[in-house]
This record gives structure tokens, sequence and C-alpha cells, in this order.
């Protein structure tokens, strides 16, 4: 087309079209409405720099206020960035990486970086090709989580790449890890149950070779051995994660102490089973026994009968915590070796 063909084609153009598509606000446009400069208003925009709180809140809400759109190309050719983040998990459900990826996500979007989820369904050949995938992409760090809390070990060939792990920690002491407090989780459920007053208690959790299992047990026995009473039956009763062992667990101990008056189950599904057992057995729950579960899942927790009390291992709060880790990280260069453990809440229903 000529140049005067694109002249006439736009003036003979109505006025109502010219107008109705606004100029898009730009960068500048966003400073001068916070009354900043160009530069602080790109990095408040990019989650970086280091400026006042309300200073960056200012930027940003110039930004919503103009309907502010980052240039992400533009912006990751001028800083190497990608502004996305992987996040892998093991747990193919979603049971646990869920709730993480929600948390590191509201972390994350302040700075509008995208996530991208990766199930490696605890395969280490389906982990080394979405770990290869990731780095292709040039992810600006990467958050690992899984559905144990038994350390892992950490990823390979990520030098350079910021790496937060979560729920299961690296097995590297050099790393940054955000895990739940297992231990602080069972004395919540302990010292609830006999400040109802249960005096015995009975603990029925997964497979000993569980690290979850095994620190829930721990805490509990040493807590109520500690007042000087004795774990109904006698033990720990180790078993598998499912409703079916809380049910058969269940009938061992009514067998072997018929006056167990609570128990402290490791999982939800174990405490489900628990109260079928007793629902079955004409015992009360909760005047003839308390229960209280582990997880607040509320697939589990909301329908058994009645509604459990539960121990949330916060994941959420996990999730958003890593995020912050793993910004630090790629924002400052300042890394946090270690674990980082966050408390578990006691949720109150009506089975304790």
């Amino acid at each position: 087309m000529s140049d005067s063909a694109r002249d006439f084609a736009r003036d003979s153009a109505p006025d109502t079209v010219r107008d109705s598509a606004p100029a898009r606000a730009r960068l500048a446009d966003v400073a001068a409405r916070a009354g900043v400069s160009v530069g602080t208003a790109s990095k408040a925009l990019s989650g970086g720099g280091r400026m006042r709180p309300e200073t960056r809140e200012r930027v940003l809400g110039a930004a919503d206020e103009l309907g502010f759109s980052p240039n992400r190309h533009a912006q990751s050719l001028h800083t190497g960035r990608s502004w996305t983040v992987g996040l892998m998990t093991t747990d193919g459900i979603g049971r646990f990486g869920i709730p993480v990826l929600l948390g590191a996500e509201d972390a994350l979007g302040a700075g509008k970086i995208s996530v991208l989820l990766c199930d490696t369904r605890g395969d280490a050949i389906r982990e080394q090709h979405h770990l290869r995938a990731l780095i292709e992409r040039r992810v600006d760090g990467i958050i690992v989580t899984g559905r144990r809390t038994d350390p892992r070990p950490p990823l390979t060939d990520v030098e350079g790449i910021p790496t937060v792990y979560t729920v299961s920690p690296s097995e590297d002491p050099r790393d940054t890890s955000v895990v739940s407090d297992d231990a602080g989780g069972a004395t919540l459920a302990v010292e609830h149950l006999l400040g109802l007053g249960r005096s015995r208690i009975a603990h029925v959790t997964g497979p000993a070779h569980h690290a979850a299992a095994r620190d829930r047990a721990a805490r509990t026995l040493k807590l109520i051995e500690g007042t000087g009473l004795a774990p109904a039956s006698g033990r720990v009763h180790y078993g598998d994660w499912s409703e079916a062992w809380g049910r058969r667990a269940a009938e061992a101990v009514l067998r072997t102490d018929p006056k167990v008056d609570a128990f402290f189950c490791g999982n939800d599904q174990i405490a489900r089973g628990v109260a079928d057992t007793l629902r079955e057995r004409g015992a009360r729950v909760p005047e003839d026994v308390a229960i209280v579960g582990y997880d607040n899942w509320d697939a589990m927790a909301l329908a058994s009968r009645p509604p459990l009390t539960t121990i949330d291992m916060n994941l959420g709060e996990i999730g958003r915590v890593a995020a912050l880790h793993l910004l630090s990280a790629i924002d400052a260069d300042e890394t946090q070796p270690g674990v980082t453990t966050v408390p578990c809440r006691l949720i109150v229903r009506e089975s304790a």
C-alpha cells in the first residue's frame, strides 16, 4: 500500500474507531504516576532492587491503575531472566504438591513470575527429563517438593540455578530446605488429647521406615511417657497410610486395651478407618473415644463421621516461605543454607 493510500485510509476512518484503542501505558507513564524514576519503577515491577515497601506498593498501584503490562520478552533480553520458576514434585495426585504450588504462586505473583509444574511421579528418569527441560527454558529458579518427609538426594547439574527443597529436605546441608515441623505437630495433637483428660492414648501410624511416621511416633511416646502414662496397648502401631489399616489397627487396640480413650493417627486416612471401626463397635466419638488425625486433607477429614480434628502441615506457608527464599537467591544472590521449619496448626472439629 502506498503512503497516500495509508493516509487516506487513516483519515477516512471514523473518529470512534481511531479513538477506541487508547495508547498502551508505558513504563515512563507508571513512573510518572508513582512519582519515581523509570529505573525505580522497573525494579519495583520486576520484584528486584532495594527500596522502601511503600515505594514498591506505590509503583504496583500505579501500574494497576494504568493497566500497564510489562513486556516480558524485552525484560528477559535486558535482565537475562526468564520470569519463570520450575516446581518439580513427586506427588502425582497433588495432595501435597498443589498446596505448596499455590503458596509459592502467592509469593511469586507480586513479581509476575510464572510457575511451571513438573510431575516426576517419583521416577528418576522422568525427573532428569523435566530438569533438562527447565534448564533449556532458562528458568530463574527451581522449587522441589514431594509427598514424603524423608531427605532426598539433591538435583544434579543445577549449578547457578537457585533451588529450594520443600517437604522432602535435601540431603546436602548446604542446600536450602523448607519443611513442616512434624515433632511440633505431634506435640499439638497429644497435648490437645491430654488437655481433654484422655489418659489411654493409642498411636496408629504409617510404615516405620517413613521419617514422618518415626518422628511423630517418637515425640508422641516422649510426651505420653513424660506424664507418667503409657501408650494404650503399650506400643506404637505401625502399618500403612490407609483407611483399611486404621480399621485393623483399631480392632487390635480394642482387643488388647478395651479402656482406650483416644487415638492419635499418623494421617487422616488412618483416622477415618479408626472412626469407622469405633462406630461399628458402638463406641461414641468423641464422648467415649477421641480421635485426632494428621494432614487436614479435606476429602478425608470432612467426610469422616464425625469430621476429624487434625493437624494441618501448613503446606501453603511452606510454599510461600520457599518462594521468598528463592526470590532472595534470584534477586540478591542471598542463599539461606540449612532447614527452615514451618509450624503446624491444630484444626479442631467434632472428633476431639
